[in-house]
């Protein structure tokens, strides 16, 4: 059963056996004349509805192949209310856990049928997040995943399209948005914890920049863990999470005796570090231990193999697709944080302190 909303793309005619493309736009009922079924059954196949015998939807797929037909997804959403597509907001595709997260998240939307289109922010500023939500309004989407700091979301100049549900991805928005993040509070507890019962004194920081949510919550996670065991708290080295702020801080890290063990933010710092105390003439993890966070597919590759705390960024990808799916199903506005666990991976970057 078809209406004034059908699919068309142009028809193809035969002349002398060879296919030529006529003005006239090639329709669900065209295809269905072909195959030899119904206008139904035609969108059925096209929409990728179960339950269509697999003979039949060969039929049709032939036929849409030798028609050149291509369904209109723009009749499809004017038809379904429903663009089927997911927009992702960030900042960058330069950190390991953006590109990580981006992927989950477009595997999980195709498993569901959806599609997404990324808008990346050029400057993280609150004009560069406007005009990102701007676009997306522009290209239509059911649901937005913002991959960002929810310091720049100025909620007061974002206007949403009507029915466009949000999800926020490592942040502390919970009272205003969905939330799912790893929890960083946890596994920055166990790396510190792992440390101080190897006979650590106390644990140094490499942390993330000040901005950063994730990178403040680690630090916080840091002080708090030292501060119940009853032991000092030594002054942070910050970086960018690059490998070469880590090895900056490395270096002045290697010229105090007292350093022991150091907790870095991210896998990528650590790996700045861990040459940069080897440079130094500093052995890891003889003479000091190392834990990084992420948990890299490369951490093992390390020299030594670096132990870390590991985030699952395939769980988090598939849980943002499914709490703003089900957020656009149900027609609901949720709010609160879901946290994926972490976990410690022990490897040999750690050690007892040396004597």
């Amino acid at each position: 059963m078809t209406d004034g909303l059908d699919d068309e793309t142009p028809a193809l005619t035969r002349t002398g056996g060879a296919a030529v493309r006529t003005a006239r736009r090639v329709s669900m009922a065209d295809v269905a004349r072909v195959a030899g079924v119904s206008a139904q059954t035609v969108s059925r196949v096209s929409n990728g509805h179960p339950g269509v015998v697999e003979a039949t939807r060969s039929r049709v797929l032939e036929a849409m192949t030798e028609l050149g037909y291509r369904p209109n997804s723009a009749a499809r959403a004017l038809k379904s209310g429903s663009f089927r597509t997911i927009g992702v907001i960030l900042f960058s595709l330069a950190t390991t856990g953006n590109v990580r997260t981006l992927e989950a998240i477009a595997t999980s939307a195709a498993a569901e049928g959806y599609a997404i289109t990324v808008i990346p922010v050029a400057a993280p500023t609150q004009d560069g997040v406007h005009g990102a939500f701007t676009r997306l309004g522009e290209l239509a989407v059911d649901a937005i995943i913002l991959l960002m700091e929810v310091h720049l979301l100025d909620v007061a100049r974002v206007s949403l399209p009507p029915g466009v549900q949000v999800v926020v991805a490592d942040s502390d928005a919970g009272e205003s948005y969905a939330v799912v993040d790893t929890d960083q509070a946890d596994g920055t507890r166990q790396a510190v914890q792992h440390l101080l019962d190897l006979g650590h004194e106390t644990v140094h920081h490499l942390a993330g920049p000040a901005l950063s949510f994730a990178a403040e919550r680690r630090t916080s996670a840091w002080r708090a863990t030292l501060e119940e065991a009853g032991r000092e708290v030594p002054p942070i080295e910050r970086g960018d999470w690059s490998p070469s702020s880590g090895y900056e801080a490395g270096l002045r890290l290697a010229q105090r005796d007292d350093v022991t063990a150091v907790f870095a933010a991210n896998d990528q710092m650590a790996l700045g570090l861990v040459r940069a105390l080897h440079d130094a003439g500093r052995r890891v993890p003889q003479d000091v231990s190392v834990v990084g966070f992420d948990d890299l597919p490369e951490s093992s590759e390390f020299l030594p193999p670096l132990t870390t705390v590991h985030q699952d960024f395939a769980e988090v990808g598939r849980r943002l697709v499914e709490q703003v799916l089900r957020q656009v199903r149900e027609g609901v506005y949720e709010t609160g944080t879901r946290l994926v666990p972490t976990r410690l991976v022990e490897r040999a970057s750690t050690a007892p302190p040396p004597g």
